[in-house]
């Protein structure tokens, strides 16, 4: 019974990871076709999109913090694997994934929690972006979000790798 809804919250929760992997495409899609529409209108018109810095910015930042949870859920960040010749073990090769799980999900709320701080102080001093008078704090409460997103997500796959190891293989879910 137990095992059942483990199985039904983790097939949702993968499902859910489709949504921050469509912003991501989107705000990429975005950033492709305003840095092609900025570069025609400055070669062919001498007239580039002013703001083009500060959406690039917005979009670069959409783009990499949308989709850090998906990514961090799967395991498939970028590894140095130096000292995995010494972990051969299968159980002590878990426990070393779980550790750093768990360690990068704990170390990661730091600068969640420091973000959130920066992005209450930027709503309540009122700051906009320079051409386009963007409220600063949504994206800042965006990335602030996001990591405290990606937090957990390390925290329960390292809490997942320690106890229920198979509920991680691709076949359960």
């Amino acid at each position: 019974m137990g095992g059942d809804i483990m199985n039904n919250l983790l097939k949702k929760t993968t499902n859910l990871q489709v949504l921050p992997v469509y912003v991501a495409s989107a705000a990429l899609f975005f950033l492709m076709c305003l840095t092609f529409t900025d570069v025609i209108l400055r070669s062919m018109f001498n007239a580039p999109i002013e703001a083009a810095t500060e959406l690039t910015r917005m979009s670069m930042a959409i783009m990499v913090f949308s989709i850090l949870p998906s990514l961090s859920g799967r395991g498939q960040h970028i590894a140095v694997d130096l000292l995995d010749g010494l972990f051969t073990h299968p159980t002590v090769q878990r426990i070393k994934a779980a550790m750093i799980n768990l360690s990068c999900g704990g170390m990661l709320l730091w600068p969640a929690q420091r973000v959130s701080v920066l992005a209450e102080r930027a709503r309540s001093y009122g700051d906009v972006t320079e051409y386009l008078n963007i409220p600063q704090f949504y994206i800042a409460w965006f990335i602030a979000i996001m990591t405290f997103a990606t937090a957990a997500v390390l925290i329960i796959r390292g809490l997942l790798e320690l106890f229920a190891p198979k509920m991680l293989e691709p076949n359960d879910v």
